[in-house]
C-alpha cells in the first residue's frame, strides 16, 4: 500500500537546516550532465540544483560544448572532458571524473549523457565513492550489471528512471512497468539498494525497506522535455546540502511537481518550459520543514 506524498508527510522527513553565508556550508556537487546533442540537460539540472540551494557546483561535460555551459551556467565551474567517436564521454575522461567526484558532497550523472562504453564503470566507481548519488538518463541502463556492487554499499544511491529505463532496469518489458509502476519502483529498490522514482503522470517514490509513496502530479504540463532534469538536479541539490537520500527524493518529487502546478496556475496547464520550473522551487522550500 503505498502513501500519499503531500505537505503532510513531508513533515517527518525534514531537511538539513539553513547554512550561514559561506557557500562551502551548503554543500558540493557535481553535475556529470551533457553532449552534443543534448547540451541543455546540463543546464537545466544545474539550474535547478542552485535553485534547490546548493553552495558550490561544478559540471563536468563534452569538451565540445563546455564554453558555451559555462557561459550560460556562470555561478558554476564548468569542466569539458574527452569525447568518443559516439558522443560520450571517452575512456580517458574516467579518472578526471572519479577524482572530481571525490571533491564534492552529492554527484547527479547521467542527463543528456550518451550511452558509451565510460557509463558502467563510471557508475560502479560512483556506487562506491564517498559522495551521495543521484543517477539519471544515460547512467541507468549501465546498472543491470552492478547489482551486487549496488548492494554491498552502506549508502543508498537514488534513481530516477522513466519507464523505459525501469524496464531496462529490471529486464523487462516496459508495459509491465506501465502496468504496475509502483510496484516495478519498489522492485527495483530491492534489487539495487536504491532509492528509486517511478517518473510519470504520477510518481512512485520505493525505499529498499519496502515502502513506496505515491505522489498525483504536478499536472500535464511537467511532460515536457527537459523536465527530469530538473527534477535530478533538484534531488542533487538537495543531497548536496546534506539531505537524507530519502528525504531528498521525497521532498525534490514534490518540489518538482508543485513547481508545475503553481506554473500551471499563472501560465496555464500546457505550455510552460522546463527552464521555468527552478524557479519556483526557492518559494516553495521557504516553507519547508527544517531538522
Amino acid at each position: 500500500m503505498a502513501a500519499e506524498l503531500d505537505r503532510a508527510a513531508l513533515e517527518g522527513f525534514p531537511l538539513p537546516p539553513l547554512a550561514g553565508g559561506d557557500k562551502n556550508d551548503r554543500g558540493r556537487l557535481l553535475v556529470i550532465a551533457g553532449s552534443r546533442g543534448l547540451p541543455g540537460a546540463a543546464l537545466l539540472c544545474a539550474l535547478a540544483a542552485m535553485r534547490a540551494g546548493t553552495g558550490k557546483l561544478k559540471i563536468a561535460t563534452a569538451a565540445s560544448i563546455a564554453p558555451q555551459v559555462g557561459v550560460a551556467m556562470p555561478e558554476s565551474r564548468t569542466i569539458g572532458l574527452a569525447e568518443s567517436a559516439d558522443d560520450g564521454f571517452a575512456m580517458s575522461a574516467l579518472d578526471e571524473l572519479l577524482e572530481l567526484a571525490s571533491m564534492v558532497d552529492a554527484v547527479v550523472a547521467g542527463p543528456g549523457i550518451a550511452e558509451s562504453a565510460v557509463c558502467a564503470p563510471l557508475a560502479g566507481a560512483l556506487l562506491k565513492s564517498s559522495a551521495a548519488c543521484a543517477l539519471d538518463a544515460g547512467m541507468l541502463r549501465a546498472l543491470p550489471g552492478l547489482e551486487a556492487d549496488s548492494k554491498a554499499e552502506a549508502k543508498m544511491p537514488l534513481l530516477l528512471p522513466h519507464a523505459g529505463e525501469l524496464a531496462a532496469l529490471l529486464c523487462c518489458e516496459q508495459e509491465s512497468v506501465e502496468e504496475d509502476p509502483a510496484g516495478c519502483a519498489r522492485k527495483c529498490a530491492a534489487r539495487y539498494n536504491a532509492i528509486t522514482v517511478a517518473k510519470g503522470a504520477a510518481s512512485h517514490i520505493a525505499h529498499p525497506d519496502g515502502r513506496v509513496w505515491t505522489y498525483g502530479g504536478g499536472g500535464p504540463g511537467l511532460g515536457v522535455s527537459g523536465s527530469g532534469d530538473v527534477l535530478a538536479g533538484i534531488v542533487g541539490g538537495l543531497l548536496a546540502r546534506g539531505a537524507d537520500p530519502l528525504a531528498a527524493m521525497l521532498w525534490g518529487v514534490w518540489l518538482h511537481g508543485e513547481a508545475g502546478r503553481a506554473l500551471a496556475k499563472r501560465v496555464g496547464p500546457l505550455g510552460f518550459l522546463a527552464r521555468e520550473i527552478p524557479a519556483e522551487i526557492p518559494a516553495l522550500l521557504a516553507h519547508a520543514s527544517f531538522e
